[in-house]
């Protein structure tokens, strides 16, 4: 083949340092939308972003080039920045150190699209550590629970 093909999407999901309600519900949206252009800059595509005060999903598509630990590094170093800079009251700014990605099938884009698009929603349930360890469960993804929150 003369040419590298591929359609990938991920299910990203990281939170503020120690989980702290930093992000105002008012500014999620400039927030969200400054995270995807940070994306479409590193040539993948931004599908939807959400999240609460505390926490950020992200549904992006990645291309042949980046992978999820690069456009994760520069996700939160250009948004941790800028965010520092547009909300002054927020001087020490930052993102916790790790993150959860999740594979997901071009049919299940709509379903995943919906879910964080529903966010604010969904936490009316159950809280964001709830949340990421079901997520965990349902991948199999096995976790130390002592690190999983440092």
């Amino acid at each position: 083949m003369s040419q590298s093909l591929n359609k990938i999407y991920i299910h990203i999901i990281f939170s503020t340092k120690n989980r702290e309600d930093l992000l105002p519900e008012k500014n999620l949206n400039e927030i969200h939308s400054y995270i995807g252009g940070i994306i479409n800059q590193n040539l993948c595509k931004s599908i939807i972003i959400g999240g609460t005060a505390n926490h950020i999903h992200i549904l992006c598509e990645l291309t042949s080039t980046v992978s999820t630990a690069m456009l994760l590094q520069e996700i939160k170093r250009s948004s941790s920045k800028w965010i520092k800079r547009a909300y002054p009251q927020h001087p020490n700014f930052a993102w916790q150190n790790g993150y959860a990605a999740f594979s997901v099938s071009q049919s299940k884009v709509d379903t995943v699209t919906n879910y964080i698009r529903n966010q604010k929603e969904h936490h009316t349930k159950k809280s964001f550590k709830e949340e990421l360890v079901e997520f965990l469960k349902n991948y199999k993804i096995e976790y130390k629970e002592e690190y999983l929150w440092s």
